[in-house]
């Protein structure tokens, strides 16, 4: 029987673990920086339903092939990952890293434990495998106390990557088209300077809403300049559809005609469901012609990679741990790596129950001690315990979120859904508004003045919907059909758009414009009509009649509008009338909410 041999590395880091465990825990990031190769991942579902994984790589003509094993870890504490090998000098591989707090900050003690398959393996592990990687990873840990500290702006030091040929030529140009549009807002070369110097696994999906929060930037201008990148040709960009447990995307399309309304996660071994505003992420990717970058792997699993997951944990039949660890008050997820039921509990904080498995249903028994994770596995076989954290969201930028933006309208008007194909969206908000007296306007004045009248009008409301998160789905005649994602970006568009529309008359020299307007939020269906993605259902057409409520100068929303959660401050401070109305196609009257002009008026002044 070959000898086990380990080797522990001790680090000391001047920050708290808080800091220190997002970068270290972050293997597929250290397995990059570490210079290790990327490798390619089998997953296999055996008889039981669970799920095998095996990797295989070469380093010069050796070839290596492992089983992955499911990474152990409890968040903030410790991570073990281990590879039994079928290829290679070697027939086991397992690192574990555990931190304690210190009064300086903490330390992280850093394992390898290694068994030789051969004669090579023993020769490799009696002379310069330990001291190697004592040098390299130690290198690593030293960069990663700096950044826990503040003191560097990347995790780790890295050479840089490698870019396509006449990429540094091809940037600056690119740069410049980018900000030559409206879209570009001072952001193309901080996009440009990430791709062509981050580490791969920053680059390999690109996410808006992360780069905004990192940079602190506004959303909606990351966004827009990601779309723009991709539209140059700085950036590509691709549909990800997420797996709702591990939340990794499991089935990529170019557009989103080419979707599939279902998937299997491998990795999981679940099927799921397509759903536009939840699973369906817009993800950007550095162009080929500025950096290639493959879907091989630095790491399969890592704490890192699914933080939402506080605790994995593989127990033998019939064992139980106990784990240190206080959880959030949330939403939890307990269930296993293998097929079996789960339960959702809501924590309050403090004691956490006890999780107990028996290879078909998992439940939550009787409570601990504070501070403590009590895990059982009742079956007659290996389970993986997970415990989730249910209101953690990757920053993922969503197909309804994306496609409710007047850049991704602007530039992508080519992203159709399939002829018959549509896509129930539980919560959108619409708005329509109308130029009142139009018939009379053009009349007044004449066509050709009323038809520029109209077109400056249509710029004023393109920019106040732009400017709040919004599109316009289309014009119809002398009004518009828009779009939000997020209610109380439509409650402050309307508002936006009356002042903006105060101002545009207060030019005496202009025809006065009136606008009406109708707000409404609910369940509709996205289709593909007229060569644009539009949307169909109750809620376009509640919000179509309720701004024939509207009597100008004025904002009506529905009942639904104004009992939504981030509607219901900025309502109650503007001050609003209740009414109720019959509306065409509603066999009962609908109650509505009427923000007076009188009130919008003396808001400005």
């Amino acid at each position: 029987m070959a000898e086990l041999k380990q080797r522990t590395f001790v680090w000391e880091f001047d920050s708290s673990i808080e800091r220190v465990w997002p970068v270290l825990a972050d293997t597929a990031r250290f397995n990059e920086a570490a210079g290790l190769p990327k490798h390619d991942i089998v997953e296999t579902a055996r008889a039981d339903g669970s799920v095998e994984y095996i990797g295989r790589t070469k380093i010069g003509p050796t070839e290596l092939e492992w089983e992955d094993h499911p990474v152990n870890w409890v968040y903030g504490s410790w991570f073990e990952h281990r590879r039994s090998f079928r290829k290679g000098p070697l027939k086991s591989l397992t690192a574990r890293l555990v931190f304690t707090p210190t009064d300086g900050g903490c330390r992280g003690e850093y394992t390898l434990q290694a068994e030789a398959a051969s004669l090579v393996g023993r020769t490799m592990l009696s002379t310069g495998f330990f001291s190697s990687a004592e040098r390299d990873f130690g290198k690593l840990a030293a960069n990663a106390r700096e950044f826990a500290a503040g003191r560097a702006e990347r995790e780790f030091e890295v050479p840089p990557p490698i870019l396509s040929s006449g990429a540094e030529e091809r940037v600056g140009p690119l740069v410049d088209e980018i900000e030559a549009t409206p879209y570009g807002n001072g952001l193309a070369q901080r996009i440009a300077d990430y791709v062509v110097s981050r580490q791969e696994v920053d680059v390999v999906a690109i996410r808006p809403l992360r780069l905004a929060r990192v940079w602190g930037t506004p959303e909606r201008e990351t966004i827009e300049a990601c779309l723009q990148a991709a539209k140059s040709g700085l950036l590509g960009m691709r549909w990800d559809l997420l797996c709702p447990r591990c939340q990794i995307g499991k089935q990529s399309s170019l557009a989103l005609d080419q979707l599939p309304t279902g998937v299997h996660c491998p990795s999981c071994n679940v099927d799921y469901e397509r759903n536009y505003v939840e699973n369906l992420e817009l993800a950007f990717h550095p162009s080929r012609a500025i950096r290639p970058v493959d879907g091989r792997e630095y790491c399969l699993f890592g704490p890192m990679s699914t933080p939402h997951v506080k605790v994995q944990r593989t127990l033998e039949p019939g064992a139980s741990c106990v784990e240190a660890l206080g959880l959030d008050p949330g939403s939890y997820r307990l269930r296993t790596l293998e097929p079996g039921d789960e339960a959702i509990i809501e924590h309050e904080g403090g004691v956490f129950p006890a999780v107990e498995a028996d290879g078909r249903s998992i439940l939550s028994g009787e409570l601990g001690e504070a501070g403590e994770i009590t895990l059982r596995n009742g079956s007659d076989r290996q389970l993986t315990f997970v415990i989730e954290e249910l209101g953690w969201r990757r920053d993922a930028l969503t197909a309804h979120r994306a496609t409710t933006l007047q850049a991704f309208r602007d530039l992508f008007d080519e992203q159709l859904l399939r002829p018959g194909d549509d896509v129930d969206i539980d919560q959108v908000t619409i708005m329509f508004t109308d130029l009142r007296g139009s018939t009379a306007l053009y009349e007044e004045i004449g066509d050709s003045k009323a038809y520029h009248l109209v077109r400056e009008h249509f710029a004023v409301l393109g920019k106040a919907v732009r400017e709040n998160n919004g599109a316009i789905v289309k014009t119809i005649g002398d009004a518009i059909m828009a779009s939000f994602a997020d209610p109380a970006d439509g409650l402050r568009c309307g508002i936006q758009i009356q002042d903006d529309f105060a101002a545009f008359n207060a030019d005496s020299g202009r025809r006065q414009v009136t606008i009406k307007l109708g707000l409404h939020v609910g369940r509709c269906i996205s289709v593909t009509l007229n060569n644009r993605l539009d949307y169909y259902g109750t809620a376009t057409n509640k919000a179509a009649r309720l701004e024939g409520e509207s009597l100008g100068g004025d904002i009506v929303f529905s009942e639904e509008f104004f009992r939504d959660p981030a509607v219901v401050p900025i309502a109650q401070e503007l001050g609003v009338e209740r009414g109720e109305t019959m509306l065409k196609g509603f066999p009962e009257p609908v109650p509505f909410y009427r923000v007076p002009e009188k009130v919008l008026t003396a808001r400005r002044n």
